[in-house]
C-alpha cells in the first residue's frame, strides 16, 4: 500500500494534536497548501516546503518523504544494523566491561590501506560495499588504538569515525551519526590533531544540518572556523582546506535560515581561501575552488526563498569536470537540476537526473532532494512520460500519481 506524503503529513499532524491552521502558522505556509496535500490534491511540494512541514512536525526530512534508509544490497558480512553496533559500542562507555580486547590488532600499515581505500569507495557513492567494510574497519581500529596507540593510529580511527558518521547520515540515521562524531572527536584528541577536530567538527554540523538544527550547525561551524582562523601569511594548504571546509559547512544552515548574504559573504572567503591554498586533498575530503562554487548554487536553492535563476548563474561557473568526487559530482547535478526545472526547464531537469542516475544508481536513491523533485515534476506532467515515470519508481515514488 502506498504511503503518500500528504499521509505522512496528516498522520503526524494528528499525532501530534494540531489543526491543519496551527500546523500552516508553525511551518509558516499556506493552510491550502497543507489541505491539499493532506486531501491528495496535490502529491508533492518544493522542497524548501518539506522541509518547513517537517521542521514544523519535529520530525527529519527523510522520515516525511519517506526516504530509504537501507541498501538495496544485502550482505553477509555487516550492514546497516552491523555499523549501528560498531559505532554504538556497549563497553566503550565508562563502567561497562570492553569485550575489544578479544580482538586481534591490525598491522597498522595495513589498516591504514584499508581506510585509504573505504575513504574512496564513500566518495565513489558505493554504500552497499562500505556498509559490508566499516563495521570491521571500526573493531580493527579500536583494537589498533588499544595496541599501539599512536597518533597516526587515533588519526586514522578519527577517519573511520567520520566515514561512520557521514554514511549513517546518508542513509537517514542522524542519530547514529551523531555518536558516531563525538568519538571521531575524541579519536581526534588522541591524535593531538586540531586540524582533524576541524574536520570532525564540519562533519557534525552537517549531521546537525539533517537533523533539522539549523541554527546549532551554523554556529558550531562558524565558531570552529573562527577558532582555526589561520594567518595568510603563514597558513599551509591544509590548514586553509580546514578553514574553507568549516566556512562551507556553515553557509549551508546560513542560507536556509534565509540568511543568504551572510552565506554568500563565507562563500567568499572560503573561495579566496580556496584560490590560495589550491586543491586539497586532507582528512577524507577535498577543498578546492569548484568545492566552494558548487555550494554557491546550493545555497541558492536554500530557504523559503529558492533562487533558482541565481543557482543556474552560479552553476555556469562551475566545470563538473573539475569536480573530483563522484558524489560530489552528482550532488552538484541534482542541485542543477532542481534548478533548471524550477525555472520551468522540466526536459533539462529530468536529462540531468537521468545522467546522475546513471552514473550513481544506489546513491540517488538516498537523495531527499532527487525524490522531491521527481515528485513535483511528476506531478506536473500532463501526458505519460514514460522516463520521468520510471525514473519515479526506481527513486521509491509512486508513478501513478
Amino acid at each position: 500500500m502506498n504511503v503518500s506524503i500528504g499521509d505522512r503529513i496528516r498522520n503526524l499532524r494528528e499525532f501530534r494534536d494540531i489543526t491543519q491552521e496551527e500546523l500552516a502558522r508553525r511551518a509558516d505556509v499556506s493552510v491550502d497548501t497543507v489541505r491539499k496535500l493532506e486531501q491528495g490534491a496535490r502529491q508533492s511540494a518544493r522542497i524548501n516546503t518539506l522541509r518547513a512541514l517537517a521542521r514544523a512536525l519535529d520530525v527529519q526530512l527523510e522520515r516525511l518523504v519517506g526516504q530509504p534508509a537501507v541498501t538495496q544490497e544485502l550482505s553477509d558480512d555487516g550492514g546497516l544494523i552491523a555499523l549501528r553496533d560498531a559505532i554504538q559500542v556497549p563497553g566503550a562507555l565508562p563502567g561497562v566491561p570492553a569485550d575489544d580486547d578479544l580482538e586481534d590488532p591490525p598491522d597498522p600499515d595495513a589498516w591504514t590501506r584499508s581506510v585509504e581505500k573505504a575513504t574512496a569507495i564513500y566518495w565513489a557513492g558505493d554504500y552497499s560495499r562500505l556498509f559490508s567494510r566499516l563495521p570491521l574497519l571500526l573493531r580493527d581500529g579500536r583494537a589498533a588504538a588499544r595496541e599501539h596507540g599512536t597518533e597516526q593510529v587515533w588519526r586514522q580511527l578519527a577517519l573511520v569515525y567520520q566515514l561512520a558518521a557521514s554514511l549513517a547520515t546518508q542513509a537517514g540515521h542522524a542519530d547514529w551519526a551523531f555518536a558516531a562524531v563525538e568519538k571521531q572527536l575524541a579519536a581526534a584528541a588522541r591524535a593531538s590533531d586540531p586540524l582533524m577536530e576541524g574536520m570532525a567538527v564540519s562533519t557534525l554540523s552537517w549531521v546537525l544540518l539533517r537533523q533539522g538544527r539549523w541554527e546549532q550547525a551554523q554556529q558550531v561551524a562558524e565558531r570552529k572556523a573562527d577558532a582555526l582562523e589561520p594567518s595568510i601569511r603563514r597558513a599551509s594548504a591544509v590548514q586553509l582546506a580546514v578553514y574553507g571546509n568549516l566556512l562551507i559547512a556553515a553557509a549551508t544552515p546560513a542560507a536556509r535560515s534565509d540568511q543568504h548574504e551572510h552565506a554568500q559573504s563565507l562563500l567568499n572567503v572560503a573561495e579566496s581561501a580556496a584560490t590560495r591554498s589550491g586543491p586539497v586533498r586532507a582528512y577524507g575530503s577535498a577543498f578546492s575552488v569548484v568545492d566552494v562554487r558548487t555550494q554557491q548554487v546550493n545555497v541558492s536553492l536554500a530557504g523559503e526563498e529558492s533562487r533558482p535563476a541565481a543557482a543556474l548563474t552560479a552553476a555556469a561557473r562551475v566545470d563538473v569536470a573539475d569536480i573530483t568526487r563522484p558524489v560530489h559530482s552528482a550532488s552538484h547535478r541534482v542541485d542543477v537540476a532542481q534548478a533548471r526545472y524550477q525555472t520551468g526547464d522540466g526536459e533539462g531537469a529530468l536529462d540531468l537526473l537521468l545522467e546522475v542516475e546513471r552514473d550513481q544508481p544506489e546513491w540517488i536513491r538516498f537523495q531527499a532532494v532527487a525524490s522531491a523533485t521527481v515528485r513535483e515534476m511528476l506531478e506536473a506532467e500532463r501526458r505519460r512520460n514514460t522516463p520521468l515515470r520510471g525514473l519515479a519508481s526506481r527513486l521509491g515514488v509512486d508513478p501513478t500519481l
